[in-house]
């Protein structure tokens, strides 16, 4: 077992709770996890598991993240393509000046930004991942989607060499790609989830299929790609873009929680369809999928799932900044007993 150390400059504002919980979305998530200081995670590089665990240090308008790789022999270029990953992951070089501009001529948004500023919009570290995370989310709870990855990545992903507890990565194309659907099935996928999984794990492993490519398509194109592939539809298309690609401009129009938070956010009086969605955040573009993130983390703060040394938790529900933002604040729960099922609506 080695180890390597390195740090990331992140631009400023920049907190890596807020960032790791819109990555993560809920307390179930095994793949992506926080102990209130750390993110820890494990990424498989060079089809070798690689321990991840960073923190945040330095003064707030000086913020530092320090990283510590932990893994078999581990290689230069094996840190380096973590480096890479984690600033991707983590949106540390992302600069959001622009944005916080926007927020500040909404009088409606800006105290829902400011509440979280410092959050980058995350990504998944691959295309497929996204992929498979929005297959498994499909027209379920996000709690089921996220216990259903869980039990994916327990079964079919690899563990770093002398692992003490188990903690495994997310699987690539070829772990799952020559799995039975049976086996998808014993784990809780309908048999539409398995066959789609299995297919586009093949088609990859196979070379047939690079998900990574769409990267230089615009949002159209690789959109219609997608929708393409079996078991994709416009939802599972619209989640890989900006949970995939960093596509900051797409807010999920089909993403029904979603719907309801923005109805709710703008106080309207009729539910938004697909359409409506797009009318009501042409205004934030090109960072509607930004204030998405936003949308989120107010659910999860209102879970109570939020705690950090940043958090708000002194402040009383009653505060009248939630009248502006539409979402009532709460107290942060800092404790360590379950409170999974207090928020049954956060979006995905």
């Amino acid at each position: 077992m080695s180890r390597r150390s390195f740090s990331i400059t992140p631009i400023t504002p920049f907190r890596l709770d807020l960032t790791v919980w819109a990555l993560r979305r809920r307390p179930e998530n095994a793949v992506d996890r926080w102990d209130r200081r750390t993110y820890g995670r494990i990424l498989t590089i060079d089809r070798k598991a690689v321990e991840v665990a960073v923190h945040q240090s330095g003064r707030r308008e000086l913020p530092q993240l320090e990283v510590d790789l932990s893994g078999a022999h581990l290689t230069v270029r094996q840190e380096e393509s973590a480096r890479a990953i984690l600033e991707r992951m983590l949106g540390a070089h992302h600069d959001l000046k622009a944005f916080y501009k926007l927020a500040t001529c909404d009088p409606r948004l800006q105290p829902l930004v400011e509440e979280f500023r410092g959050l980058k919009p995350p990504q998944f570290p691959t295309v497929f991942e996204a992929v498979v995370n929005g297959i498994a989310c499909q027209q379920l709870s996000l709690l089921v989607g996220i216990l259903l990855l869980s039990r994916l990545v327990h079964l079919a992903g690899v563990m770093p060499a002398n692992a003490t507890d188990a903690v495994h990565a997310f699987p690539e194309a070829t772990d799952l790609a020559g799995m039975e659907a049976l086996s998808l099935k014993s784990l809780g996928f309908s048999a539409n989830k398995s066959r789609a999984l299995l297919g586009i794990s093949s088609a990859i492993r196979d070379r047939r299929l690079n998900l990574e490519s769409l990267v230089q398509f615009d949002n159209q194109v690789a959109l219609e790609r997608l929708v393409n592939l079996e078991g994709v539809g416009r939802w599972t298309a619209e989640y890989v873009l900006l949970r995939g690609l960093g596509r900051w401009d797409i807010f999920p129009g089909d993403d029904v929680g979603a719907r309801k938070k923005l109805a709710q956010f703008l106080r309207k009086k009729t539910p938004l369809d697909y359409d409506g969605v797009r009318r009501a955040v042409a205004g934030w573009q090109p960072y509607a999928g930004l204030v998405y993130f936003h949308f989120l983390l107010a659910r999860i703060e209102k879970a109570g799932w939020l705690c950090s040394h940043h958090s708000h938790a002194t402040r009383h529900k009653t505060d009248p900044r939630s009248a502006q933002t539409g979402f009532p604040s709460q107290p942060c729960v800092a404790s360590s007993s379950p409170v999974y099922l207090r928020c049954t609506e956060v979006l995905t």
